[in-house]
Formats: structure tokens, sequence, C-alpha cells
């Protein structure tokens, strides 16, 4: 079974975000959706600056058996990427939640409007079931 970590909000799309202060959150995939993915070799991912919206494409992920899409499960100004998946793209498979995280995003808008559409952790396992 893959981890499912309380506290994170998850996407149907199987990203998770985790509140990092008032605005700022963090963004990632689950480790159930890299388990599905294999062996990670690349992410391509949004400048910092960048505009998005809930739901929008903000990269891709790379994998030895396919390509699939990053979404934003928020929306904002994404202010940070995680820099060290350019030379270590396998921490998306080692550490999901850690130190395989994608980008940040400072929030255009309320957290708790931002948040009312992501599932929590008993959603997204109901969401796997």
């Amino acid at each position: 079974m893959s981890e499912i970590r309380e506290g994170l909000a998850y996407s149907r799309e199987h990203e998770w975000a985790e509140k990092r202060g008032e605005r700022i959150v963090r963004v990632g995939i689950t480790d159930y959706a890299q388990s599905l993915l294999g062996d990670i070799v690349f992410v391509e991912l949004p400048e910092p600056g960048t505009q998005v919206s809930a739901g929008d494409s903000v990269g891709s992920i790379e994998s030895v058996k396919t390509v699939s899409e990053l979404y934003s499960p928020v929306g904002g100004t994404v202010t940070a990427v995680n820099e060290s998946l350019v030379d270590s793209p396998e921490l998306v498979n080692g550490e999901p939640y850690d130190g395989g995280w994608m980008i940040e995003v400072e929030l255009g808008g309320d957290a708790e409007e931002a948040f009312k559409g992501l599932l929590t952790a008993e959603g997204y396992r109901e969401h796997l079931a």
C-alpha cells in the first residue's frame, strides 16, 4: 500500500499540497503516483514567478515508462522550485513527500478557499480504493 500522509491535502490527479505558513503551499506527487510512474529520469518545472490556477499543468515528469503532467492543486504564483530534482530526479521516487517536492506556490487568495476542493488523507484513500 502506498504511503498517504495525514495533514496533507490531495488532488484527484495524485498531487499533494502542504501549507507552509500563511500563504505558501508546497506541492509534489503522491507516493502512489510515483510508484505508477516507475523510475523517474527527468522533471520539468515552471519558472518562479509563473502564475498558476488550480488544475493548471505546471510541468512534466518523465519516467522510463511514460511522461506525465504535473498539475497545481492550488492557484497563485510559483515562488520556488526544487532545484535538487534537476540533478537527482530520482528523489521523487525515494522521498515523494520530502526531498522530492516539486514547487512552492504563494496563494492568490484565502488558504481555506484554496484547499476546499482537495481531499483529506482519508478522502484520498477512498479515491484510490
